[in-house]
């Protein structure tokens, strides 16, 4: 039997266990994962980027099932974040390093135009 990944419920739980131990959460994104949406400028050479997603730090907060997405400042420009849980190589806190990292998980496949009958 096959089931979803793992990765979007441990991403919200290591989050809340990360804010309530009043420290800061960074989450380490593959920038080049499909509809992943971070400002690019900021993307090191690996194609990653670090965000710090403390409370303090962001507005329009959103933790979904599949996603996460948020408003941030860079430089005093506010830019719309978007970045799917398959984007995330990692989340952790920032004073101690505790937190979790995850391997890369493949793109998802778009779903294959149908056959088309004569």
């Amino acid at each position: 039997m096959s089931m979803t990944s793992s990765r979007p419920y441990l991403v919200r739980a290591l989050y809340e266990w990360i804010v309530d131990n009043e420290v800061t959460p960074h989450i380490l994104v593959d920038a080049h994962y499909p509809e992943t949406h971070v400002p690019q400028q900021h993307v090191n050479k690996d194609g990653h980027i670090i965000l710090n997603i403390s409370p303090s730090a962001l507005r329009d907060f959103y933790m979904g099932p599949d996603s996460i997405a948020f408003n941030a400042r860079f430089g005093g420009v506010p830019f719309d974040l978007f970045i799917p849980y398959g984007a995330v190589l990692g989340i952790y806190a920032r004073e101690n390093g505790q937190g979790m990292m995850f391997e890369a998980e493949p793109a998802p496949k778009s779903p294959s135009p149908s056959p088309v009958s004569p």
